[in-house]
């Protein structure tokens, strides 16, 4: 086109403007393509409902059946019919059949044994997050650093993490033997596997030493997304070191450190291999996972009973750090985000 003058108009014509679409296309549209994505992801939620869901729905089938023992036949357990919340009370409420009755279950029953088994998981929980989060940090900022032989470092720290469990628990009970290395460093004679809070701190020891080094993983992630520019600015102003890691470091690092701190202790709560092989049938070591374990040998519906409360606990714990607590990395950012 061109206007009186003879100059090119720069005018578009309509036929070159994007045609607009009205309400019905635009609906059309994305339910095309949501149609396309759940083409995509259908085959992936039919296998993790067949791989998840049925030992989910199965165990919780099972918890509600009565264990009737083995069959002399064919040596396999058989089911007992509908044993209602029975199960459940014989765990929470520490209550066993004797006779027809419902009676106190004697001390040595794996039922008596339940709430001890609670208070040794979660105070291992609480003592080893605790120590792997401060040591793990500690080892973050170090690694953080620039240095020579940095690369170095950070491959020696995560040797411990890569060892497979077992290997680990295997070689800090030839270390925690009464002839062992400890005892010979200290000059003690302390019998580290076999009493209670000896055998305990043995415990603690190698799941810091294993797994700290995932804690330093994840907040080393952490804090190489933090701008030096913020750090550089916090000198210039006159901040010191402390000042500086208080008001810059551990804000900005909140949502690396929640998460991590999240997954730790959903982990601590399934603690089973360490207790298991460093200490053997040590009472004061028995975990949850153990008592569920011990269970499975004398009746599986009544340890499918345990198994469900055990992750009822775990959800619980992970609900009140993600709700209560504000380990919703997502959210935290955002507010960040907002503040600033």
């Amino acid at each position: 086109m061109s206007d009186p003058s003879g100059a090119a108009s720069t005018v578009p014509s309509d036929e070159f403007l994007p045609r607009k679409r009205g309400l019905g296309e635009t609906l059309a549209l994305e339910m095309r393509r949501s149609g396309k994505a759940w083409l995509f992801v259908t085959p992936v939620l039919i296998a993790l409902a067949v791989v998840i869901g049925y030992p989910v729905i199965r165990a919780l089938w099972m918890s509600f059946q009565k264990d009737s023992g083995l069959d002399p036949a064919t040596g396999m357990f058989v089911e007992g019919g509908s044993a209602g919340f029975a199960n459940y009370t014989h765990w929470l409420l520490q209550q066993c059949q004797a006779g027809g009755e419902t009676v106190t279950c004697p001390t040595g029953n794996l039922g008596s044994q339940f709430w001890a088994a609670i208070g040794v998981t979660l105070f291992f929980t609480v003592i080893t997050v605790t120590l792997e989060a401060t040591l793990g940090l500690g080892f973050a900022m170090v690694m953080g650093k620039t240095f020579k032989g940095r690369a170095l470092l950070r491959a020696a720290v995560l040797i411990p993490w890569a060892i497979p469990t077992a290997v680990t628990a295997r070689l800090w009970e030839f270390m925690f033997q009464y002839d062992g290395v400890v005892n010979r460093i200290l000059g003690t004679h302390i019998l580290w596997t076999s009493d209670a809070w000896p055998a305990r701190f043995a415990v603690i020891a190698a799941d810091v030493w294993k797994t700290t080094p995932f804690m330093a993983l994840l907040l080393l992630a952490g804090l190489q997304v933090i701008p030096a520019d913020v750090y550089e600015a916090a000198r210039v102003d006159g901040a010191s070191a402390w000042q500086r890691f208080t008001q810059i470091t551990l804000p900005l690092l909140k949502p690396a450190l929640l998460v991590a701190v999240l997954f730790r202790t959903m982990d601590a709560l399934r603690m089973y291999d360490l207790p298991a092989i460093m200490t053997l049938s040590n009472p004061s070591t028995r975990v949850v996972s153990i008592l569920v374990v011990d269970q499975v040998r004398q009746g599986p519906n009544s340890a499918a009973a345990l198994s469900t409360i055990t992750f009822l606990m775990i959800f619980a714990v992970a609900f009140v750090l993600v709700k209560v607590l504000g380990a919703n990395a997502v959210r935290t950012q955002e507010e960040q985000r907002e503040a600033h």
